[in-house]
Protein backbone atom coordinates (compact mmCIF):
# COMPACT_ATOMS: atom_id res chain seq x y z
CA UNK A 1 0.00 0.00 0.00
CA UNK A 2 1.51 3.46 -0.82
CA UNK A 3 2.23 6.08 1.58
CA UNK A 4 0.14 8.96 1.86
CA UNK A 5 1.26 11.89 -0.78
CA UNK A 6 1.92 15.14 0.27
CA UNK A 7 -1.71 16.95 -0.44
CA UNK A 8 -0.37 20.68 -0.66
CA UNK A 9 1.33 22.01 -3.65
CA UNK A 10 4.60 23.75 -2.20
CA UNK A 11 5.15 20.19 -0.02
CA UNK A 12 5.25 18.30 -3.65
CA UNK A 13 7.72 20.82 -4.57
CA UNK A 14 9.70 20.43 -1.75
CA UNK A 15 9.87 16.68 -2.37
CA UNK A 16 11.19 17.41 -5.93
CA UNK A 17 14.07 19.94 -5.18
CA UNK A 18 15.11 17.44 -2.55
CA UNK A 19 14.89 14.28 -4.37
CA UNK A 20 13.69 15.09 -7.88
CA UNK A 21 16.28 16.42 -11.12
CA UNK A 22 15.10 19.60 -12.75
CA UNK A 23 15.35 20.52 -16.52
CA UNK A 24 17.90 23.07 -16.28
CA UNK A 25 20.68 20.00 -15.68
CA UNK A 26 22.29 21.51 -12.50
CA UNK A 27 22.94 19.09 -9.91
CA UNK A 28 20.81 18.39 -6.60
CA UNK A 29 21.06 21.01 -4.06
CA UNK A 30 21.16 19.45 -0.86
CA UNK A 31 22.89 15.87 -2.13
CA UNK A 32 25.21 18.07 -3.26
CA UNK A 33 26.10 20.44 -0.44
CA UNK A 34 25.57 17.41 1.31
CA UNK A 35 29.04 15.94 -0.44
CA UNK A 36 30.86 18.62 0.29
CA UNK A 37 30.11 18.80 3.82
CA UNK A 38 31.66 14.63 3.86
CA UNK A 39 34.70 16.18 1.84
CA UNK A 40 35.24 18.80 4.22
CA UNK A 41 34.96 16.19 7.51
CA UNK A 42 37.46 14.05 5.92
CA UNK A 43 40.09 13.14 8.90
CA UNK A 44 37.20 14.75 11.75
CA UNK A 45 35.00 12.84 13.85
CA UNK A 46 31.84 12.12 12.03
CA UNK A 47 30.02 10.61 14.98
CA UNK A 48 26.97 13.45 15.12
CA UNK A 49 25.36 15.87 12.38
CA UNK A 50 22.77 18.27 12.50
CA UNK A 51 20.92 19.09 9.95
CA UNK A 52 18.94 22.33 10.51
CA UNK A 53 16.26 23.27 8.02
CA UNK A 54 16.53 19.61 6.55
CA UNK A 55 13.31 19.58 4.86
CA UNK A 56 12.08 16.30 3.20
CA UNK A 57 15.42 15.03 4.50
CA UNK A 58 17.93 14.40 1.87
CA UNK A 59 20.73 16.01 3.31
CA UNK A 60 20.57 14.44 6.57
CA UNK A 61 20.36 10.68 4.55
CA UNK A 62 23.37 11.45 2.64
CA UNK A 63 25.24 12.76 5.74
CA UNK A 64 24.05 9.33 7.36
CA UNK A 65 25.97 7.21 4.39
CA UNK A 66 29.07 8.14 6.70
CA UNK A 67 27.66 9.36 10.02
CA UNK A 68 26.95 7.28 12.85
CA UNK A 69 23.73 9.53 13.92
CA UNK A 70 22.28 12.55 12.32
CA UNK A 71 19.31 14.67 13.78
CA UNK A 72 17.21 16.97 11.06
CA UNK A 73 14.91 19.63 12.41
CA UNK A 74 12.51 21.73 10.67
CA UNK A 75 10.30 24.28 11.45
CA UNK A 76 7.46 22.61 8.47
CA UNK A 77 5.56 19.93 10.80
CA UNK A 78 4.52 18.90 7.00
CA UNK A 79 8.04 18.53 5.67
CA UNK A 80 9.24 16.76 8.66
CA UNK A 81 6.07 14.37 8.52
CA UNK A 82 7.55 13.42 4.98
CA UNK A 83 10.96 12.86 5.87
CA UNK A 84 9.64 10.67 9.12
CA UNK A 85 7.18 8.93 6.45
CA UNK A 86 10.13 8.38 4.47
CA UNK A 87 12.61 6.93 7.10
CA UNK A 88 9.81 4.59 8.18
CA UNK A 89 8.63 3.05 4.97
CA UNK A 90 11.66 3.88 2.58
CA UNK A 91 9.35 4.72 -0.11
CA UNK A 92 7.00 8.30 -0.29
CA UNK A 93 4.95 9.22 -3.30
CA UNK A 94 4.30 12.87 -4.20
CA UNK A 95 2.61 14.37 -7.38
CA UNK A 96 3.58 17.20 -9.22
CA UNK A 97 1.96 18.92 -12.74
CA UNK A 98 2.81 17.24 -16.27
CA UNK A 99 4.98 14.92 -14.07
CA UNK A 100 2.21 12.64 -12.54
CA UNK A 101 2.98 10.76 -9.31
CA UNK A 102 6.52 10.69 -8.50
CA UNK A 103 8.50 7.82 -6.36
CA UNK A 104 11.07 8.71 -3.78
CA UNK A 105 12.15 5.14 -2.71
CA UNK A 106 15.40 5.14 -0.26
CA UNK A 107 17.06 1.78 -1.95
CA UNK A 108 16.99 3.86 -5.76
CA UNK A 109 19.61 5.90 -3.54
CA UNK A 110 21.34 3.36 -2.21
CA UNK A 111 19.95 5.18 1.31
CA UNK A 112 18.02 2.31 3.11
CA UNK A 113 20.76 1.79 5.22
CA UNK A 114 21.48 5.22 6.52
CA UNK A 115 17.96 5.57 7.13
CA UNK A 116 18.36 3.67 10.95
CA UNK A 117 20.72 6.47 11.59
CA UNK A 118 18.81 9.40 10.80
CA UNK A 119 15.81 11.23 13.07
CA UNK A 120 13.88 14.40 11.93
CA UNK A 121 12.01 16.35 15.29
CA UNK A 122 9.86 19.62 14.07
CA UNK A 123 11.36 22.50 16.00
CA UNK A 124 11.87 26.37 15.68
CA UNK A 125 15.17 26.34 13.24
CA UNK A 126 16.35 29.98 14.97
CA UNK A 127 16.37 28.58 18.38
CA UNK A 128 16.80 24.30 18.47
CA UNK A 129 15.71 22.95 22.06
CA UNK A 130 19.15 22.83 24.32
CA UNK A 131 18.91 18.87 23.92
CA UNK A 132 20.18 19.19 20.46
CA UNK A 133 24.24 19.72 21.46
CA UNK A 134 27.21 17.80 20.92
CA UNK A 135 27.56 17.54 17.19
CA UNK A 136 30.28 17.77 14.38
CA UNK A 137 28.95 19.01 12.26
CA UNK A 138 26.18 21.85 11.77
CA UNK A 139 24.63 21.87 8.64
CA UNK A 140 22.00 24.73 7.33
CA UNK A 141 21.34 25.10 3.63
CA UNK A 142 19.14 27.99 2.75
CA UNK A 143 17.88 28.87 5.98
CA UNK A 144 19.74 31.63 7.66
CA UNK A 145 17.93 34.03 5.67
CA UNK A 146 14.59 32.37 6.46
CA UNK A 147 14.69 32.58 9.90
CA UNK A 148 13.07 35.19 12.19
CA UNK A 149 16.44 35.79 14.33
CA UNK A 150 19.46 34.40 12.67
CA UNK A 151 21.70 36.27 14.82
CA UNK A 152 20.34 34.07 17.88
CA UNK A 153 20.76 30.75 15.65
CA UNK A 154 24.35 31.80 14.95
CA UNK A 155 24.93 32.74 18.94
CA UNK A 156 23.81 29.43 20.17
CA UNK A 157 26.19 27.20 17.46
CA UNK A 158 29.55 27.21 19.39
CA UNK A 159 27.56 25.62 22.47
CA UNK A 160 26.21 23.06 19.79
CA UNK A 161 29.78 22.08 18.25
CA UNK A 162 32.02 19.61 19.51
CA UNK A 163 35.79 21.48 18.88
CA UNK A 164 37.29 20.93 15.82
CA UNK A 165 33.87 20.23 14.23
CA UNK A 166 31.93 22.31 11.35
CA UNK A 167 29.60 24.89 10.60
CA UNK A 168 28.43 24.49 7.29
CA UNK A 169 26.15 27.74 5.62
CA UNK A 170 24.89 27.99 2.93
CA UNK A 171 22.55 31.05 1.12
CA UNK A 172 21.65 32.88 -1.49
CA UNK A 173 21.46 36.04 1.31
CA UNK A 174 18.01 36.81 0.15
CA UNK A 175 17.27 39.15 2.86
CA UNK A 176 13.35 40.06 3.55
CA UNK A 177 11.87 42.46 6.24
CA UNK A 178 8.85 40.30 6.52
CA UNK A 179 10.45 37.16 7.52
CA UNK A 180 13.16 38.86 9.07
CA UNK A 181 13.51 42.08 10.98
CA UNK A 182 16.18 44.29 9.50
CA UNK A 183 17.77 44.66 12.80
CA UNK A 184 18.65 41.03 12.82
CA UNK A 185 19.69 40.72 9.21
CA UNK A 186 23.46 38.78 9.01
CA UNK A 187 24.31 41.07 5.57
CA UNK A 188 22.50 43.20 3.08
CA UNK A 189 22.47 46.44 4.37
CA UNK A 190 23.83 49.78 4.88
CA UNK A 191 26.58 51.26 7.83
CA UNK A 192 28.21 54.51 7.40
CA UNK A 193 28.17 54.62 4.08
CA UNK A 194 29.58 51.03 3.54
CA UNK A 195 27.46 48.23 2.08
CA UNK A 196 27.82 45.12 4.63
CA UNK A 197 28.11 41.64 3.00
CA UNK A 198 26.59 38.63 4.69
CA UNK A 199 30.08 37.14 4.85
CA UNK A 200 31.56 39.95 6.52
CA UNK A 201 28.70 39.50 9.10
CA UNK A 202 29.34 36.11 9.31
CA UNK A 203 32.93 36.94 10.21
CA UNK A 204 32.86 39.50 12.71
CA UNK A 205 29.47 37.35 14.49
CA UNK A 206 31.77 34.38 14.58
CA UNK A 207 34.69 35.28 14.37
CA UNK A 208 35.57 34.43 18.51
CA UNK A 209 34.63 30.55 18.06
CA UNK A 210 35.45 30.30 14.25
CA UNK A 211 37.67 30.19 11.67
CA UNK A 212 36.60 30.23 7.76
CA UNK A 213 38.52 27.37 6.27
CA UNK A 214 36.45 28.24 3.07
CA UNK A 215 33.68 29.73 0.72
CA UNK A 216 32.12 27.87 -2.40
CA UNK A 217 29.69 28.81 -4.99
CA UNK A 218 26.84 26.70 -5.79
CA UNK A 219 24.44 26.38 -7.85
CA UNK A 220 20.50 26.09 -6.34
CA UNK A 221 17.50 25.26 -9.31
CA UNK A 222 13.74 25.46 -7.30
CA UNK A 223 10.77 24.46 -9.07
CA UNK A 224 7.88 26.50 -8.49
CA UNK A 225 5.46 25.67 -11.27
CA UNK A 226 5.33 23.51 -14.87
CA UNK A 227 7.93 26.40 -16.36
CA UNK A 228 8.71 28.34 -13.37
CA UNK A 229 12.76 27.51 -12.11
CA UNK A 230 14.26 29.98 -9.14
CA UNK A 231 17.56 29.99 -10.16
CA UNK A 232 20.20 30.86 -7.01
CA UNK A 233 24.29 31.08 -6.66
CA UNK A 234 24.38 30.06 -3.31
CA UNK A 235 27.51 30.44 -1.34
CA UNK A 236 28.60 27.49 0.82
CA UNK A 237 30.93 28.99 4.03
CA UNK A 238 32.90 26.31 5.91
CA UNK A 239 33.56 27.67 9.80
CA UNK A 240 35.72 25.17 12.31
CA UNK A 241 35.37 25.61 15.72
CA UNK A 242 38.27 27.03 17.72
Amino acid sequence: MKSSSPNKKSVAYCCHFGWGENKLDVANYPERCAKLALSYMRGRSKRRAFDVGCEIGRSSFELAREFDEVIGIDTSVHLVREAQRLKESGVVYYTIPEEGEIEISLKKFGLEHASKKVNFWQDDVSAPKPLFSGFDLILALNIIDKMSDPKAFLALTADRINKGGLLILSSSYGWDESITPKEKWIGGYMCDGKEVSTLQGLKEILKENFRLIDTKDIPCVFQKGVRQYRYDITQMSIWERK
